[in-house]
């Protein structure tokens, strides 16, 4: 039942209703839902500037009570030298999906950052070995050590890699998770080395060229390709794109802005090659690992039943306990 006004919720509200394994709980379940074919599939609206641009992704979220979903996200990738900003900034609007009233709204950035590591931990779960042991981390922002944070909830990771084309970043990732998460962790001045001795690897920078080459990732990886969410924008070779089992979070959405696209772009692959939606198999509708050998990769551009999974967790818990102010607009 909505109670009257619509909730706002600060960034910090959003902090300390959403926990990282419930984030990866919820996440996972939309997924099956979407593999089902319970959820319709999202929808995405992008506009650019000469500096980042805006897009908007918009969901349906089917439970008992039912909400559309949409985050408006701005991607500004120099705004921590030019403004001392964050790269991403935003909101997301709840509505409820039976009568169209706005029921929150809310800041993205906790949303955007948790349900995008919980995805790489979902994938992970399906796709990479379970004996992974080894990984790398490329981009140690705070995309980055979600995605560390999230991974190591579903495989038993002891040592791993931190790289970031500062390594000042790498170094002060490597000392404080390591403490945090109590395995070890060194900071790399180069990948390549690295990738090549790792299980897992995740790459989520802003890099608009691949850094991941086809000859440097060992057989039998996992890759969960996060930054690559924009058509501008990649980190993984093209010719490893097409010898890989690539798995989506979304088939359309990968192959017109992920790394997929770029492989597509180059004649190398077409949609066609895409093995699989992350929700074909999470709901077992497609196996996921068939050999110890197979690099797979999940191609993750981020959609919008992510946000609505997450975002609906946080109304539902803040609602519960009284959390945020209420407003009406038409007041």
């Amino acid at each position: 039942m909505q109670t009257e006004g619509t909730l706002l919720l600060r960034r910090s509200d959003v902090e300390g209703l959403l926990s990282l394994r419930d984030c990866i709980y919820a996440v996972e379940e939309v997924f099956r839902l979407q593999g089902q074919g319970k959820i319709p599939r999202s929808e995405i609206l992008g506009v650019k500037t000469p500096n980042g641009g805006l897009h908007v992704k918009a969901g349906l979220l089917r439970r008992d009570t039912s909400y559309l979903v949409a985050k408006l996200n701005s991607n500004f990738p120099n705004n921590r030298t030019r403004f001392n900003r964050p790269t991403i900034q935003g909101l997301i609007a709840i509505f409820d999906a039976e009568n169209g009233s706005p029921l929150a709204i809310l800041d993205s950035m906790d949303v955007t950052i948790k349900r995008t590591a919980a995805a790489s931990a979902v994938a992970a779960k399906y796709l990479a070995r379970i004996s992974s042991s080894v990984g790398i981390i490329c981009g140690c922002g705070q995309q980055g050590r979600a995605q560390l944070r999230a991974i190591q909830t579903v495989l038993p990771l002891q040592e791993v890699y931190a790289f970031d084309s500062n390594f000042e970043v790498a170094r002060i990732f490597a000392a404080e998770l390591s403490r945090e998460l109590k395995i070890d962790i060194e900071a790399v001045h180069n990948p390549k080395a690295a990738i090549r001795r790792s299980d897992v690897l995740v790459t989520s920078t802003t890099a608009t060229g691949f850094f991941v080459h086809k000859e440097d990732v060992p057989d039998g990886a996992f890759i969960a390709a996060v930054g690559a969410d924009d058509t501008h924008k990649q980190e993984l070779d093209p010719a490893l794109m097409a010898s890989a089992k690539v798995v989506a979070d979304s088939l359309e959405q990968s192959c017109a802005i992920g790394d997929t696209h770029h492989a597509i772009a180059k004649g190398l692959m077409s949609k066609e090659n895409v093995y699989a939606d992350l929700g074909e198999v999470v709901a077992g509708k497609k196996s996921g690992r068939l050999s110890d050998n197979e690099i797979i990769i999940f191609d993750s551009t981020g959609i919008a039943i992510e946000d609505a999974a997450a975002a609906a967790l946080v109304y539902a818990k803040a609602s519960a306990r009284g959390i945020g102010n209420r407003f009406t607009f038409a007041a």
